[in-house]
């Protein structure tokens, strides 16, 4: 998204939301002030410029959101008439004076807490996610099918609450939650790490905790995602401190839903190492779904969506070759892997000492075809000149294609991330308490 079009989109919707407030169609003048100032906090964290422009901006934020607030208080008890055509000043104390105990320190950690709500969709669709087909599964049944099909989820029949992902690091657990963010189009997305929540003030952590579980009941259907959960959850021990055990107790009791809806919330975690896990925490996490090293086919499918449309002269046993010798990496690795290799026609450029004049696609137009483009080759090739790469100009140099060569370059200087020892510890957590993914 080009910088400065999610403020533009914030500008136009409170402008949309204040033309509804004067027409008196106050509910939808509420949902477009409470969009744009969702907008707004987005751009203040990725796009503003500036302490100044960042303040300015927070100001408005405030004024939208006391005005929103004042709505919602007014929708809630019928008072319309009183309290939004003027009213008396009595109605307006008493109305503002109920709305929420008037309390600033709760909109102040929840305006904190707005700033984890994904609002640009991270476009990344389940097809872009090779393997991991149980994993897809259950999470189109907890967020996907429950969106769709509200009828089908009543009586006894109701979706999972908490689903941990667990495996090793870089087989996808981050990057399947980016798909339920882009596919689970209603709802709302909260993307939280430990330094959301942890705070030096003492008690203002569990109160986040408590805050984020709120606004994910305002905003429902909600997704809380916690990448690497174990970093708030481990298991309760006598030398932690208070606060890191508050903060689990508050975790415990907003995910049981003791007195509180939890209907409409999904609680997804991802960790490396869930054996650390507390036994309460591990527990409400209903479906535990291991996400193992890609297979064989996974693999090559991985090798396929890296190179994506890059010229190459692999064919698809070159491909199925390099699945099989890439046992033991993750996802991760076979993109370092992927990354190197489509550097190695670069190196080729940097360090060739002749060109040869070859015919194809025009870099400045890929519909125009040329017969006088450089690439580079050995000194014995026919028709090869002397020359380095700073005399070719610009528009004549040819992208070199990536072969086998250069993959199996990369591929013997990359090695696998994963430790066997991580891979004993996983597969036992996963036979005792998880399902494969």
């Amino acid at each position: 998204m080009a910088s400065g079009s999610t403020l533009q989109k914030a500008i136009d919707l409170v402008t949309k939301a204040t033309e509804e407030d004067r027409n008196k169609n106050y509910e939808d003048a509420l949902r477009l002030y409470e969009h744009g100032v969702e907008y707004f906090l987005h751009a203040i964290k990725y796009e503003a410029q500036g302490d100044k422009a960042k303040d300015s901006i927070r100001a408005k934020c405030v004024q939208y959101l006391e005005r929103a607030e004042k709505i919602k208080a007014s929708i809630k008890k019928g008072k319309k008439k009183q309290v939004l055509d003027g009213g008396s000043k009595e109605d307006k104390k008493s109305s503002d004076s109920d709305e929420d105990g008037d309390d600033p320190e709760k909109k102040k950690l929840q305006s904190k807490l707005e700033g984890a709500i994904v609002v640009e969709k991270p476009h990344v669709k389940w097809s872009d996610v090779a393997g991991l087909d149980a994993a897809k599964e259950a999470l189109k049944e907890a967020v996907i099918l429950p969106i769709r099909f509200p009828h089908l989820f009543s009586g006894k029949r109701v979706p999972w609450k908490g689903i941990l992902l667990f495996g090793p690091p870089g087989t996808g657990k981050s990057y399947l939650a980016k798909a339920v963010a882009t596919e689970a189009n209603n709802s709302t997305f909260f993307s939280v790490s430990s330094s959301d929540l942890v705070s030096k003030w003492l008690g203002e952590s569990e109160k986040l905790v408590r805050n984020l579980f709120e606004l994910a009941r305002a905003h429902k259907p909600s997704i809380i995602f916690i990448d690497e959960v174990d970093s708030l959850c481990s298991s309760r021990s006598d030398n932690e401190s208070e606060s890191a055990r508050r903060i689990k107790t508050e975790f415990l009791v907003q995910m049981q839903g003791v007195g509180h809806e939890s209907e409409g919330i999904l609680v997804l975690g991802a960790t490396n190492i869930p054996w650390v896990l507390d036994a309460a925490i591990r527990r409400r996490f209903e479906k535990r779904i291991y996400i193992p090293l890609p297979e064989e086919p996974a693999r090559m499918t991985m090798f396929k969506i890296h190179l994506g449309n890059t010229r190459t002269e692999l064919s698809d046993d070159d491909i199925k070759e390099l699945a099989k010798r890439t046992d033991g990496y993750s996802g991760a690795d076979i993109s370092i892997v992927v990354r190197d290799a489509l550097m190695q026609p670069v190196r080729k450029v940097q360090t060739a000492t002749h060109f040869k004049r070859i015919s194809g696609p025009s870099p400045k137009d890929p519909n125009v075809v040329v017969d006088d483009l450089l690439i580079p080759c050995s000194p014995g090739d026919p028709g090869a000149i002397e020359m380095s790469w700073m005399e070719v100009d610009g528009d004549k140099l040819a992208d070199p294609p990536v072969t086998m060569n250069d993959m199996l370059r990369s591929l013997a200087t990359s090695k696998p991330t994963v430790n066997d020892e991580d891979l004993i510890k996983l597969e036992k957590f996963m036979k005792d308490f998880g399902q494969e993914g």
